[in-house]
């Protein structure tokens, strides 16, 4: 598993590493408005996924203000960003931030995303920062654990990826 820390302090991540290569594990969220979304929901679009601990915190607030503005240079692709809030919050801090290009996702119920692409942190119940660039086909083509989760993510190297994909 990837070696990772939260505040320089070492953290375990749940569930398996997701590498390059691998079939995109399903999972099941839910959306701004309590409907359940799985990976299926996504069928025959390319996926960048980027989980996040809280979007209500300041790097996870610039990552997804980022890639909301992002979105326009890379169509074709589903944007997601995924973590713990509840989708009431999510939903509040998207209507705050003009946040209308990408799906907020919550993993608060069932934590299934991060059991099932190993991000969910034992310690806290939240999700590590990490992307995962996921194909038309469901195949895993780019992953970027973030080492520190107070650290921002390579954004340039994960929107080449999914460009790419």
């Amino acid at each position: 598993m990837a070696s990772v820390t939260f505040n320089q302090e070492e953290i375990t991540l749940i569930g398996k590493e997701i590498r390059v290569g691998d079939p995109a594990p399903d999972f099941t969220v839910l959306s701004n408005h309590l409907d359940e979304v799985t990976l299926d929901n996504y069928k025959g679009k390319v996926k960048l996924i980027t989980t996040v601990p809280s979007i209500d915190t300041g790097v996870c607030e610039e990552e997804t203000i980022r890639f909301n503005k992002e979105a326009d240079t890379i169509p074709n692709v589903q944007i997601l960003t995924i973590s713990m809030d509840l989708p009431f919050a999510q939903s509040r801090w998207c209507a705050a931030n003009d946040i209308k290009k990408l799906d907020t996702l919550s993993d608060h119920r069932d934590a299934s995303f991060g059991e099932n692409y190993g991000m969910l942190v034992e310690e806290l119940r939240l999700l590590a920062r990490a992307i995962f660039v996921v194909d038309a086909n469901n195949t895993i083509t780019y992953v970027e654990y973030v080492n520190e989760i107070t650290n921002h993510p390579n954004y340039e190297k994960a929107l080449e990826a999914a460009k790419n994909a």
